[in-house]
């Protein structure tokens, strides 16, 4: 460990101090200075942003030796560049196993080890009636199994953290499990099965490191999700052999689940199903929005307008 470390967040850096703490190599970039002499422009990162960094008179060995997407123990100088903060690199080491494997402690991340939350997912699947369900989504979650455990549900908006999509889908299953207990007249398989498979090509509308970092894919900008789901929902079930009926409700649902052509549904909620993932999508997402810019309020104050929710400012009030 660095002599004297004190963990700082990046949130808290400002120009003209030290700087130190635990974080996550993110990129690097071997360059070379007017001088002609190598130095690597890397970007570190916490739960609570990135920093662009800098580490002089290095070498291609210096370079290969770092390895992104780790932890490391970072101690250096922060100083303004044309009015961003950046970090000089004095000393770095590579932080031990035990904090690597902790990961999801240093990147913005779902509130619950993601272990956990699939294992919820599975019990809630194990439970099924409708075999050609339980078929369909248990095969779903076993091949993306290693994806779901980090992946994102978006880039930027609601759910935008490491893991962000299973939490998505597991308390939107925590909520579904509530409706069917008060009202009558909903098959609860089909509608656990459709809240699980609602976001299932979120998997290749985006592409994610093990961060949970995500970028949008070709195809993923050209189609989206919804229309990706659907043509991969098709294929798995013809696979399966699942039953037309139960492919056709699954489409629908997953065609229908933003509610309104507007919001890239095509077509709106025709089956009572296809209507409450619609609106237990929608509240997740709200609920999310909510908390996640009330973080960084204090009681009394308002947000900056929210892009997500039509550009609202949310109020966090005293009671």
């Amino acid at each position: 460990m660095l002599l004297k470390f004190e963990q700082m967040r990046i949130v808290d850096l400002s120009a003209g101090n030290v700087a130190m703490g635990l974080y996550i190599l993110k990129q690097k970039e071997l360059r070379k200075a007017q001088s002609g002499k190598l130095f690597i422009n890397l970007d570190f990162c916490d739960k609570t942003g990135t920093v662009n960094s800098k580490v002089w008179d290095a070498t291609p060995e210096i370079f290969d030796a770092l390895a992104v997407n780790k932890i490391y123990y970072v101690k250096g100088r922060t100083d303004l560049w044309n009015g961003v903060l950046q970090l000089t690199v004095d000393k770095y080491k590579l932080a031990e196993q035990e904090i690597q494997d902790q990961i999801e402690d240093y990147v913005p991340s779902a509130p619950e080890k993601p272990e956990y939350m699939m294992a919820y997912i599975e019990e809630c699947v194990n439970a099924f009636e409708n075999e050609d369900l339980k078929l369909l989504v248990q095969y779903f979650l076993e091949t993306n199994r290693e994806k779901l455990m980090y992946w994102p549900a978006a880039k930027s908006l609601h759910h935008a953290v490491r893991s962000g999509l299973l939490y998505h889908i597991k308390r939107m299953l925590m909520n579904a499990q509530g409706v069917v207990k008060v009202y009558e007249g909903i098959n609860k398989d089909l509608l656990l099965a459709g809240v699980i498979l609602h976001d299932m090509d979120k998997l290749n509308e985006l592409k994610s490191d093990s961060l949970g970092m995500a970028e949008y894919t070709t195809e993923g900008q050209l189609l989206g999700h919804i229309t990706m789901g659907v043509l991969t929902l098709q294929k798995l079930c013809d696979d399966l052999s699942v039953d037309p009926e139960v492919t056709l409700m699954l489409q629908h649902m997953i065609l229908s689940h933003h509610g309104i052509a507007e919001y890239g549904s095509p077509k709106p909620p025709m089956i009572i199903e296809a209507e409450i993932l619609h609106m237990l999508d929608l509240m997740d997402a709200r609920i999310y929005d909510f908390n996640d810019n009330m973080q960084n309020i204090e009681p009394g104050e308002f947000s900056e307008p929210v892009w997500s929710m039509d550009k609202r400012r949310i109020y966090k009030h005293k009671v």
